[in-house]
């Protein structure tokens, strides 16, 4: 018999789990710009940093996945708990270090990159728990995650301006001890320690819509075994590989415009009050989307939505590139709608389904690979043209980029298989 008595509480504690890791996410990712400047860094220096933080992580994800994968002593939960302690430590080492900038470059880098690290576990541990039973609520859990990343970015941008840039640290200390003490209670019903079996009369999973794709393959009894070498991985999942191409390039545009957001609110006239704004609307518009993905999944095929969340990108960046006002921005920000909060759900659930068991690690970790081999890319050019032409050319770069990534993700989604059997 299943534990009935703490069922209804899943989706509460991965809602916490999301809200705070998205809170954190605010204070250490969004506002890195405006951390790093107010310690002398510039514009370049930033972009190398981020990079820097982004390639390390964009290494690590699969390498991470692919130890979790062979459920040995390193769970997703366990994975989770190191990364918030390391954070908590790395935070307060920036509060009372001095002011150095090579010193703040390698903890700033760090603690930047376990975040991206864990990112892809928590969504993992997700679908882990629910095959175990548990009742979580994915869409609505991250769309909350996402609001609590809009409430953050409401309240700081004004808090910096009154206190300073070291409130971005308090908020991410605060937030990742209250992570570490939700993750602690993720013991799976029936089980007193990491390795729980799915209980037999477990419930279906609470979205229904992410049991099946339709454009997917169906799953077979002794088809699923672990793709750890990324050839034979690319060979068995072609069209999630050459998608996660156009996800590099989409999430060329999407960093470009996050890491350096600043800069774009300063030349539309604005400060870091618009700028929390402006992060507000961006991730409160991701809620509706990713609360009532299972509805959309229902109506839509994920490929699809795919398809449709990459053109949306385009669209928001070019946006920006004729904006003139402030209006233009917000104007910018509402793709949100159908960009980034599409694309996370539907990522997710194209890997579930599409996936074998002992993949879906690795697949959620790819995915976030190529954001973060997106983010490379954008820190390390944009950075470089925002010192020397500016922010207009700066996006218009972003716009020919992510419009190259619309074309091969509709190929992906399209015209290649997803999922070939063994030995074909």
């Amino acid at each position: 018999m299943r534990d009935h008595s703490k069922k209804k509480y899943w989706t509460l504690r991965y809602t916490l789990l999301n809200a705070t890791y998205f809170a954190a996410f605010c204070a250490l990712h969004a506002y890195a710009a405006v951390y790093l400047l107010a310690h002398g860094f510039s514009n370049t220096e930033v972009g190398i940093l981020l990079a820097v933080a982004n390639i390390t992580s964009a290494f690590l994800q699969p390498l991470v996945a692919g130890i979790i994968d062979k459920q040995g002593w390193l769970t997703n939960r366990r994975f989770i708990l190191i990364a918030v302690l390391s954070i908590i430590a790395g935070a307060l080492l920036l509060l009372f270090i001095p002011d150095i900038k090579a010193a703040i470059f390698v903890i700033y880098a760090f603690i930047y990159m376990v975040q991206f690290v864990y990112q892809p576990i928590m969504i993992a541990l997700c679908f882990e728990y629910q095959r175990a039973g548990c009742d979580i609520y994915f869409g609505l859990a991250r769309g909350l995650g996402s609001a609590g990343f809009a409430v953050t970015s409401a309240l700081i941008g004004s808090a910096i301006e009154k206190n300073g840039v070291s409130v971005l640290l308090f908020v991410t200390i605060a937030m990742m001890v209250i992570s570490a003490v939700v993750i602690l209670t993720f013991v799976k019903p029936g089980q007193s320690g990491e390795n729980a079996l799915p209980d037999e009369n477990a419930s279906e999973m609470a979205d229904e819509g992410a049991k099946k794709d339709a454009a997917g393959p169906e799953k077979t009894a002794g088809e699923d075994k672990a793709h750890n070498n990324i050839v034979d991985f690319a060979k068995t999942y072609p069209a999630f590989m050459l998608f996660m191409v156009a996800t590099v390039f989409f999430f060329f545009s999407h960093n470009m415009i996050n890491d350096f957001m600043i800069q774009i609110v300063r030349s539309l006239g604005g400060a870091e009050t618009v700028l929390g704004y402006a992060g507000f609307l961006q991730a409160i518009l991701e809620l509706p989307v990713m609360a009532l993905i299972g509805f959309l999944y229902k109506k839509i095929s994920v490929n699809k939505m795919l398809v449709f969340s990459g053109a949306s990108f385009f669209i928001k960046i070019l946006i920006l590139v004729f904006a003139v006002h402030l209006s233009g921005l917000f104007i910018s920000q509402f793709c949100q709608l159908f960009a980034y909060a599409l694309f996370v759900p539907a990522s997710a659930y194209y890997v579930s389904t599409t996936m074998g068991e002992y993949d879906q690690v690795k697949g959620q970790a790819y995915i976030n690979s190529a954001i973060t081999v997106g983010g490379v890319f954008s820190n390390l050019i944009s950075g470089v043209i925002l010192d020397r032409l500016g922010v207009k050319d700066m996006l218009i770069a972003g716009s020919i980029v992510c419009f190259v990534g619309v074309i091969i993700g509709f190929v992906a989604m399209t015209r290649l298989s997803h999922r070939k059997a063994e030995g074909a």
